[in-house]
């Protein structure tokens, strides 16, 4: 997916992938997957899809600060 966002792209297909998170079991409404990735200039988001209950019922493009992309780490990766 790609996106601009305040004038800057996020692509999932050129940036690295971090880490990623499931929630639930695939198919349940309720479920969800986010993908945490970094672009070339350090920059960071989240990429989340899900069912039509869950936080993304549409598939998309969340900015994370450096900050934010660490405490999502902390909390979701091993």
């Amino acid at each position: 997916m790609r996106k601009v966002i305040g004038g800057k792209t996020y692509d999932t297909r050129t940036a690295k992938l971090i880490g990623v998170k499931y929630e639930g079991s695939f198919g349940q409404p309720n479920g969800f997957e986010e993908q945490l990735f970094a672009t070339k200039n350090k920059q960071y988001f989240l990429y989340g899809m899900g069912g039509q209950e869950s936080k993304y019922t549409k598939p998309e493009i969340v900015v994370l600060t450096e900050k934010e992309a660490g405490n999502w780490k902390k909390e979701n990766l091993k």
